[in-house]
């Protein structure tokens, strides 16, 4: 028996999530739940059925696993409690300041209805997460750096369309290569956060628009680029669609430490991403999250879970036996 997938949500990461379904032979997509007019959204699987949002409720005891997938703002902390309490369900929060209380709301909807929830899955929230948490317990004297990029940053680039004049823009974020090279060297470097990346924009303007204005309240906005030094291009919509249609990322998680009596051996573990697609590379962290929740659940364990408490072979389509023999 396959394991019986819901999406919620049908923008980049829903989409990426029924592509990563299809690479899955043990999992299946039974429905999509959308916002919108289900009329007028296509999917791709034709055994799937496309339905209103509001009549989710209705799929209890249809679906093993829903995936949330809309954004942290304003939708993950309203539908993972509410969901919670109706299926098993994977989420990718990634507000790291509020993870906590995420993470305690989604906790007492789960348990109080006996489900499984997974919150703040994909890469970041995620993947470097673990690899923090691994590098961290190995190496107990050392330091750890997170640099991202470069990549798109789709918060950052809405930032920047919501500022008076702008049509279309695309913001990267770019790790300082001489920063980089000073962790791989095992130097320790204390860094600033202007010293550990640069922002890049491209902007499109507005018929009429003031070019300089725009880019003055850009390299001014607080929280987004004040603190970086920030280069802003302006070009063509034809430049836009050409050069800056996908969603790129990645990054790196470094820890430099030591060991020995006398501290006197240096050690560096690095895990590194690159990606053409970041909602593809999330949605498929989901994917295997979910197969976890639904392994979980089947054992009796309820509540919400991080990537912290999940065993890495819950992961993994492959049995004990098959994992300790072709990868152990």
């Amino acid at each position: 028996m396959r394991i019986r997938i819901g999406i919620l949500g049908y923008g980049n990461l829903g989409r990426g999530v029924e592509c990563a379904v299809r690479q899955n032979p043990d999992m299946e997509l039974r429905a999509v739940f959308t916002r919108r007019d289900p009329e007028n959204v296509k999917i791709l699987t034709d055994t799937a059925k496309v339905c209103h949002i509001d009549e989710a409720e209705n799929w209890q005891g249809e679906l093993d696993v829903l995936i949330l997938c809309g954004g942290s703002a304003s939708d993950l902390p309203v539908q993972t409690p509410k969901y919670a309490g109706l299926f098993n369900v994977v989420d990718s929060f990634d507000t790291h300041a509020r993870i906590p209380e995420h993470f305690a709301a989604v906790d007492a909807a789960a348990g109080k209805a006996g489900r499984t929830a997974v919150i703040s899955v994909g890469w970041d929230p995620g993947m470097f997460s673990l690899n923090r948490m691994y590098a961290g317990a190995i190496l107990p004297e050392g330091k750890d750096y997170t640099f991202w990029g470069r990549g798109v940053s789709q918060g950052h680039s809405d930032a920047v369309r919501r500022i008076k004049g702008v049509k279309d823009a695309r913001q990267y974020t770019i790790p300082v290569e001489t920063a980089l090279a000073s962790v791989r060297a095992g130097e320790n470097p204390d860094l600033t956060t202007r010293e550990k990346h640069t922002r890049e924009c491209f902007v499109v303007l507005e018929e009429g628009a003031d070019a300089a204005k725009v880019e003055e309240e850009i390299k001014t906005m607080p929280n987004y680029f004040a603190d970086y030094d920030t280069t802003v291009h302006f070009i063509s919509e034809e430049e836009m669609k050409r050069d800056h249609s996908r969603i790129p990322h990645g990054g790196f998680v470094l820890r430099s430490g030591v060991t020995g009596r006398e501290k006197e051996n240096h050690h560096l573990i690095e895990y590194s991403l690159k990606l053409d697609s970041n909602p593809e590379f999330t949605s498929s962290v989901l994917t295997a999250y979910a197969r976890a929740a639904y392994r979980l659940s089947a054992e009796g364990v309820h509540g919400c879970k991080t990537v912290f408490d999940i065993a890495p072979a819950y992961l993994s389509p492959k049995s004990g036996e098959e994992l300790r023999k072709t990868l152990l």
